[in-house]
């Protein structure tokens, strides 16, 4: 096999990349249930249950612990930037779509009084911390799984 096929075998890329996959499907899922209809932008949103980013990163993390081992360096450098990425999916980016929200009604008020024409801004940017617990929880069984 040429050194381009061993990415499509390789765990470490392959198993985060379906597990973030499989979390936007659920999201896809759990909004249609909610909505009563298929929203199929959630298929590639951000924020919303579960964060399919720590999901992926987890699932990441995990792997390597198992396959690495828990003490070796590189386990340790991908459950920090893991961390880092689900502290900023509950704080920057979830501040960053609570402002939003503000800056939509805003453009709502003024909106109807024709002074302001601009597009509304998405809210949905980040995850309340059950989001991202639930996304490290769905990561961490998935790269259980991928190392059975």
């Amino acid at each position: 096999m040429n050194s381009i096929g061993y990415i499509f075998t390789n765990k470490y890329l392959i198993a985060p990349l379906l597990t973030g996959i499989f979390a936007q499907f659920i999201k896809f899922i759990l909004y249609w249930i909610k909505y009563k209809k298929p929203v199929f932008s959630w298929l590639v949103s951000t924020g919303g249950m579960p964060s399919s980013h720590s999901a992926a990163v987890m699932c990441l993390s995990t792997i390597t612990g198992i396959e690495q081992g828990f003490k070796s360096p590189l386990f340790g450098i991908t459950l920090y930037f893991s961390l880092i990425i689900m502290y900023d999916a509950t704080g920057l980016r979830r501040a960053a779509g609570e402002q939003a929200k503000i800056l939509n009604k805003i453009l709502d008020e003024f909106g109807e009084e024709k002074r302001i024409h601009e597009e509304r801004l998405k809210e949905f940017l980040g995850h309340t911390p059950v989001e991202v617990f639930v996304g490290a929880i769905l990561g961490i069984l998935a790269g259980i799984l991928a190392t059975m």
